[in-house]
């Protein structure tokens, strides 16, 4: 017999590390269709079609599949992400700069652009959304709670689209998480690696307060 779910969103991943794995289990939690890649091919995926409960695809099958999708790869390669198929499409970045990973970025290192900003200026006509990247797998997964909880986590995200970050600031509160907008894509430094709310537990009004007194 033929399968009746209905599914809320076609979320597509590119990356299927702790980052890739743990958003789309929490995904497929919260009543979407998931679908998880990787530069290596859906055969190395195998076993995450029934631990994740997800489908599973090449990045490009990904990227077409989504309604929205998030890239969850090493900050080197971004511009592996294929452009095509995302255009028009709001994307989530969840990057970070790992100097020692990734190799010296130039425009990172002299402070002038942000990750998220470099990855929109690879994917123009794509909207792009800066969240997920302030808080630890491990995290993600266990420090959910009810939206009435008096001790709920807030995490932060950026982005130019409203439509974006509505979508963002929906899967932070279906994770689990309450969500505070620090404004535009530029403003995404506020909460990169190394800056006072990275992946530093904080309820709403703290996280407000320590990303408006962050110094670039």
């Amino acid at each position: 017999m033929p399968s009746t779910r209905r599914y809320d969103m076609n979320i597509g991943i590119i990356g299927a590390g702790f980052v890739g794995r743990a958003i789309g289990k929490l995904a497929v939690a919260a009543g979407h269709k998931v679908m998880l890649s990787n530069s290596r091919g859906p055969q190395t995926l195998f076993s995450l079609k029934y631990g994740v409960g997800c489908e599973v695809g090449t990045v490009e099958e990904a990227a077409a599949f989504g309604d929205i999708v998030v890239v969850a790869i090493p900050l080197a390669a971004y511009r592996s992400i294929p452009v095509a198929p995302l255009a028009g499409k709001v994307v989530i970045d969840t990057n970070n700069y790992y100097r020692e990973r990734d190799g010296g970025i130039a425009e990172l290192d002299a402070g002038t652009t942000t990750t998220s900003e470099l990855l929109a200026k690879h994917l123009p006509q794509s909207r792009i959304v800066k969240a997920f990247n302030a808080v630890t797998m491990n995290d993600l997964e266990t420090d959910g709670r009810p939206a009435d909880s008096t001790e709920r986590r807030a995490l932060p995200l950026a982005g130019d689209s409203k439509e974006g970050k509505a979508i963002a600031i929906r899967l932070y509160d279906e994770f689990g998480f309450d969500a505070v907008d620090v404004g535009p894509l530029s403003e995404g430094w506020r909460f990169e690696r190394d800056r006072p709310a990275y992946c530093v537990p904080m309820n709403t009004d703290r996280l407000r307060q320590t990303l408006a007194e962050t110094q670039r």
